[in-house]
């Protein structure tokens, strides 16, 4: 059974600017996301779809597969959907895992759960909607991109993390909830000047 586990990274950002860039615990977004899928004991390959080269780079550094996503999927309106088909058509697989990155604090074991489960119902997503997966022939067969047929297999795991980051106080609270301090014992004058 071979499983690719992939993060899709955009540079661009609607709700935070360059997010797949931004750090956390000392590394960007990206490459933490990338380090998680590779901790996952179901995944074979870790591929990364962007439409940037500075993305791209980053995702080398962290010995990522690059796949280079066309500007007709790298569009902010287009589907996930898509997107997971033409990673499927670059790296064929069994089965096809995402990891959505503004959940830095997700486990690797919630990755191998949203496989188990795809392997049996042929998708799994979890909530919150950190890790979706899907068979390659649930993929293949999909449908309307924009109903999301993951919703009939929801499973919910606590291991996903705290927050869902699309903003700079998204992050923040997330850095709290890791480093367990809040507020996070700067000086007084330090906390009230924001």
């Amino acid at each position: 059974m071979h499983v690719v586990g992939s993060v899709i990274a955009r540079l661009g950002s609607k709700r935070l600017t360059y997010k797949n860039m931004l750090p956390f615990a000392g590394k960007p977004l990206l490459g933490l996301g990338i380090e998680i899928l590779r901790n996952a004991k179901s995944v074979n390959q870790v591929v990364i779809s962007t439409e940037s080269e500075l993305l791209a780079r980053i995702a080398l550094d962290f010995h990522g597969t690059v796949i280079y996503r066309p500007p007709a999927l790298a569009r902010d309106s287009v589907k996930s959907i898509p997107v997971f088909q033409h990673i499927v058509a670059q790296c064929p697989c069994d089965v096809h895992v995402n990891f959505n990155i503004n959940f830095p604090m997700c486990e690797s074991a919630v990755i191998d759960r949203a496989v188990e489960k795809a392997i049996i119902e042929g998708e799994a997503l979890s909530f919150p909607y950190a890790v979706w997966a899907q068979t390659a022939e649930c993929l293949a067969n999909y449908g309307n991109p924009a109903i999301i047929t993951g919703l009939k297999h929801l499973f919910k795991d606590e291991r996903t993390g705290p927050r869902d980051i699309h903003s700079l106080d998204d992050l923040l609270d997330t850095y709290r909830a890791h480093q367990g301090l809040h507020p996070i014992g700067l000086p007084e004058a330090f906390l009230t000047s924001f």
